[in-house]
């Protein structure tokens, strides 16, 4: 784990010497917030709008080596750019543009991982949102441990209204039908 504590704290001091808006999410915040388990790669969320992606592009492909053949075309139709640390490890940049990920990012806050690492993470409940929205078999094990380390923590209103328009947008209600089903049990 120290590995990819190390590469996100590379990725974090260039989104700094930058002045960027940005957090880490995925296996490394779940590791604040739920129950630890092995993540080989370093996701993050870096706010560049709608229509200014490339500056941000180039400007990391600078510090990182792509993992990707052609990356500022991926980046583009994807909205995330896939970097590889000098370590190896991977880097997962989500561009970030809706007004969740600029919620999620203002929410952040500092946390000291093993190592003396200081990163900047997304919140508990801005996690379980995106773990959820994902629907993945892993994420729902994710949204599981993190309800029972922040049992009685969370914000659930604000969880509401943040996850709902991201299921409407993907038509899959069901996803917050499950969540709801696990904070209950969650809270028994």
């Amino acid at each position: 784990m120290t590995a990819v504590f190390s590469a996100a704290a590379e990725l974090q001091a260039v989104c700094e010497s930058n002045g960027w808006k940005y957090c880490i999410i995925g296996g490394v915040a779940l590791q604040r917030w739920g129950e630890p388990r092995m993540t080989a790669d370093a996701d993050i969320t870096l706010i560049t709008g709608f229509g200014g992606e490339e500056r941000f592009i180039h400007e990391l492909l600078g510090h990182f080596e792509s993992r990707v053949g052609t990356p500022v075309e991926f980046a583009l139709r994807n909205r995330v750019l896939l970097l590889r640390a000098k370590s190896g490890v991977g880097l997962d940049v989500a561009l970030g543009a809706l007004p969740f990920e600029e919620s999620s990012v203002a929410r952040s806050s500092l946390f000291t991982f093993p190592g003396e690492v200081l990163l900047r993470t997304c919140s508990a409940e801005d996690l379980v949102v995106m773990k959820a929205f994902a629907s993945r078999a892993k994420d729902w094990w994710d949204v599981e441990q993190i309800l029972v380390r922040q049992t009685g923590h969370l914000d659930w209103s604000y969880i509401r209204r943040e996850l709902k328009p991201l299921v409407e947008a993907k038509e899959e209600p069901e996803i917050f039908e499950r969540l709801e089903r696990l904070r209950i049990d969650s809270e028994r």
